[in-house]
């Protein structure tokens, strides 16, 4: 009687407070379908194409269908500086297309870097980065899908300190993507600080910002020119390599085994085609962005290369790893 009288309690609980899956519980290999939404960071795909791959070297089946739609200048907030060429596209403008069309079960978001606008921190920008962010997470579950958020990666002034007005020093009348307050990773810092906090609504959030920086300190101590983020903002390579390797960590995803190059290769290109369809397909007001193949085209495309893909697995050839 004991027993059936706790077990209606929990139930009870439950229905008034449904449950979050626990960091422990949760896994992305549980998803059919998992859409990587973010800015320019996430549009070069690098990071992406690593995951996929990996997850491809392990043999992970069923493999989940991996989309991703990060396009550049976007934000959550809505900001742009004055002097950007055009709007920022505010990804709420396209979300509740995005969200439907590829129907995903998790959700992986990157927001903040643009969210600053490159300006010195400010309470109404911050709120702005804030309300565009819980807006996202209401528009996500309400999806059904799971959410895991990601902090900016940081911004590193150290490379642009030889290009003439690159940076900008505290009190300036503006500034912008091309001449950022110099101080901007530490705005970029409060915004991770508090997308940290978030964990309690979502199912994961991944500090990203952390190794990168972790890295640069400590390869700076021999080489001070030494950065993963050569124009300030965008990682580079080895910086993308990082990223993958944050997120399949806290992910459980075993990475001791090699991930073939020409697997690698593949994976990416094959990436890049659907990333561009996808893009078009669902739509924004980015301009200037690459016009993607029709889905039907992108999707026959990316059917041959997956083939290739498939009998580089089944055949076991290698290639030169790394």
């Amino acid at each position: 009687m004991l027993r059936l009288l706790l077990c209606g309690v929990l139930c009870l609980a439950a229905v008034n407070n449904p449950c979050r899956l626990s960091a422990e519980d949760f896994s992305p290999l549980k998803a059919k379908r998992i859409l990587f939404l973010g800015d320019s960071i996430t549009h070069a795909g690098g990071y992406i194409s690593i995951i996929e791959a990996r997850l491809m070297a392990n043999g992970v089946d069923p493999l989940p269908e991996i989309i991703n739609l990060g396009l550049p200048s976007e934000t959550c907030s809505g900001l742009s500086e004055p002097d950007h060429p055009f709007p920022r596209p505010d990804v709420h403008e396209r979300l509740h297309r995005a969200l439907a069309a590829a129907n995903a079960d998790l959700v992986v978001a990157c927001y903040g870097m643009n969210d600053g606008i490159y300006y010195p921190f400010s309470e109404e920008r911050f709120a702005a980065y804030q309300a565009g962010m819980e807006k996202l997470i209401s528009k996500v579950k309400a999806t059904g899908a799971k959410l895991v958020l990601m902090t900016p990666p940081p911004f590193d002034p150290v490379p642009l300190r030889k290009k003439k007005g690159a940076l900008l020093p505290l009190g300036a009348d503006k500034y912008a993507w091309f001449s950022v307050y110099e101080g901007y990773d530490e705005v970029i810092t409060k915004y991770g600080q508090w997308v940290l906090t978030l964990k309690p609504q979502v199912e994961m959030v991944l500090d990203l910002h952390d190794p990168l920086t972790k890295q640069v300190n400590a390869t700076r101590r021999t080489n001070p020119d030494y950065t993963l983020v050569p124009d300030g903002v965008h990682p580079n390579a080895e910086g993308h390599r990082i990223l993958a390797a944050t997120i399949l960590n806290a992910w459980g995803i075993d990475q001791s085994r090699p991930v073939p190059q020409e697997l690698q290769q593949l994976v990416s290109q094959r990436q890049s085609i659907l990333h561009h369809a996808w893009l078009s397909h669902v739509g924004h007001k980015r301009p200037g962005t690459k016009a993607g193949l029709p889905m039907k085209v992108a999707q026959a495309q990316a059917a041959s290369l997956t083939e290739q893909i498939r009998k580089l697995l089944a055949t076991g050839q290698s290639g030169t790893s790394r």
